[in-house]
């Protein structure tokens, strides 16, 4: 099984890149609720009717990795709606010559899941669209996401 990962570079310093990335209303399309920057915070995630989460903080060290479990999920548009429900998303930071290195991997979201395609998609374009925007300039374009077919 090989989980969903995306990885890019910035220039910016890992406290940047940190700091945007325990802030997810900021770069994350769609409803929020409660707060992300503190070990064992919850908050929800709603995106119209489509998707709905309930992510736990479960890791957080400073300037080098989050980790939130997902503790409930909704995906109206594939059979096992519950799909996300006990997956984590992780970002690892890691400074290097030239800027700070994000790796992000949704653990089990995988291609033998029935929402991989859309939701891999759906994550670059967060991920490599909107995160890394906001930490390279400290605002972010949020991305209308595409509906898929139910």
């Amino acid at each position: 099984m090989t989980d969903f990962t995306t990885t890019f570079t910035v220039s910016q310093s890992p406290e940047a890149a940190y700091a945007a990335i325990v802030n997810p209303r900021a770069w994350w399309s769609g409803e929020h609720t409660g707060i992300a920057d503190r070990l064992g915070d919850v908050f929800t995630y709603r995106y119209r009717d489509i998707h709905y989460s309930r992510q736990q903080v479960i890791e957080l060290v400073p300037n080098r990795r989050v980790a939130w479990r997902v503790t409930e999920g909704t995906l109206n548009f594939v059979a096992d709606r519950n799909e996300w429900a006990g997956t984590t998303i992780t970002f690892d930071i890691e400074p290097g010559e030239g800027g700070t290195r994000v790796v992000f991997t949704h653990v089990g979201l995988a291609p033998q899941v029935e929402c991989y395609d859309t939701c891999s998609d759906a994550w670059t374009s967060l991920i490599q669209g909107s995160l890394k925007q906001f930490i390279e300039t400290g605002r972010a374009e949020l991305i209308e996401l595409e509906a898929p077919a139910a």
